[in-house]
């Protein structure tokens, strides 16, 4: 918990850095270039596909109009925007978490290593292709968990557990994974990774939990919804800065951890060193005592 919280405070003050803003910029800058281009090419298309979608289905069309006549006639033109970007959060999501680990965490874990690791040896476990699979790997794997659960949204408990959890669990593996590639072998990534499993995990998953906050600019009213390419905008950019501070969170955790895992290597290997180099303890070895004599009769 000491680890975990200190790392956390680091983070937190990381993020004040001025090379920590302006290196935030580029995935800004990405992540708002693709928003804005896809919002003006395919917003208009995307929310009239899905409106053609729900008056096709008879059983949806009919509980559509149940709603109208209870909410108001407006809530048919506000239903398939809100579709269309409930659909779009979890790709901005991906987005904004694979732009700051391929773009910032590099650089994030150069800053800390000159900062507060200057000695820790770089052991190279993973290159940047390897870096590169391993990220698709798990984005795919954590969009398919996301479709199969997108049923469950529906059920309102598990739409607040389940989106973050995967959030969390994506964090959790592509940034842990880029934070060691340059420093840590294979073999020590996925020990220390194995050891601090659970902590790293809740790093993760409160990262998600804070990922689900930029979700809150559509939640004004639906007039946001006239704004939807730019509020998709500014919703990268409050992405960007959370995935930024969950970089800095998991780069201070890990190399402060593999830095205690050498550091106790090392503690063990001396120990076993001076043992090997003690003298052996000298035996004197006394001559044999002669025989008793019989006593005289």
């Amino acid at each position: 918990m000491k680890l975990l919280l200190d790392a956390f405070w680091r983070a937190a003050a990381y993020c004040l850095h001025p090379k920590v803003i302006g290196l935030s910029l580029l995935p800004l800058l990405v992540g708002v270039a693709l928003a804005l281009g896809l919002g003006w090419l395919y917003w208009e298309s995307a929310v009239a596909a899905v409106r053609e979608a729900l008056e096709r289905w008879a059983l949806v069309d009919a509980a559509l109009r149940w709603v109208e006549s209870v909410v108001g006639g407006s809530f048919r033109s506000v239903i398939a925007p809100l579709i269309v970007v409930a659909l779009a959060v979890p790709l901005i999501v991906v987005l904004s978490v694979l732009l700051v680990a391929l773009t910032m965490t590099p650089a994030i874990v150069g800053l800390v290593e000159a900062r507060r690791f200057p000695t820790l040896e770089r052991r190279h476990g993973a290159g940047i292709v390897a870096s590169v699979l391993f990220s698709l790997g798990c984005t795919l794997a954590a969009g398919l968990a996301l479709l199969i659960s997108l049923p469950l949204w529906l059920v309102p408990p598990l739409v607040l557990v389940l989106p973050p959890l995967i959030w969390g669990w994506l964090t959790y593996h592509v940034m842990c994974f880029d934070a060691l590639a340059a420093h840590a072998s294979a073999s020590e990534r996925r020990a220390l990774m194995r050891e601090h499993h659970w902590p790293l995990l809740g790093i993760g998953v409160v990262t998600g939990y804070l990922g689900a906050a930029p979700t809150m600019v559509w939640a004004a009213s639906a007039v946001t919804l006239v704004f939807a390419p730019l509020l998709i905008a500014v919703s990268v950019w409050l992405y960007t800065l959370i995935f930024a501070f969950a970089s800095l969170w998991f780069t201070h955790y890990v190399l402060a951890a593999l830095a205690q895992m050498r550091a106790a290597a090392r503690a063990q290997r001396d120990a076993a060193d001076a043992a090997q180099q003690l003298p052996l303890p000298t035996v004197e070895v006394l001559p044999p005592s002669p025989p008793a004599l019989p006593p005289a009769r």
